[in-house]
């Protein structure tokens, strides 16, 4: 499974009804089980982002899929990014250096 960290914004209409964030997370959650994704974390920060969430996907279509019917509903605008773990970095590192190995002088 692949891991996201997304970013979300409230928009004009997610910040009149902030009052309903609780039920909203929760109705992302059963949402995402529909895509065969797994929202592990959810924050409510203070800064540029107002909500991050963190997920896992098991390809980036169902993530993709996923993100464009909850940004349809208007409450949230959102960056996804793709979040590699210590495991996931050591094989992206090892690849580097065969391919070092293997290119042309």
């Amino acid at each position: 499974m692949a891991t996201y960290v997304v970013l979300n914004k409230l928009t004009d209409q997610g910040i009149r009804t902030i009052k309903e964030t609780l039920n909203r997370v929760d109705a992302a959650r059963e949402t995402a089980k529909k895509f065969g994704i797994t929202m592990k974390d959810v924050y409510w920060t203070m800064g540029s982002y107002d909500v991050v969430t963190i997920f896992e996907a098991p390809d980036e279509a169902s993530m993709t899929a996923f993100g464009l019917v909850i940004g349809g509903m208007g409450n949230t605008r959102s960056e996804s990014l793709r979040a590699l773990t210590r495991d996931e970095m050591k094989n992206v590192l090892s690849k580097m250096a065969n391919a070092k190995e293997k290119a042309p002088a």
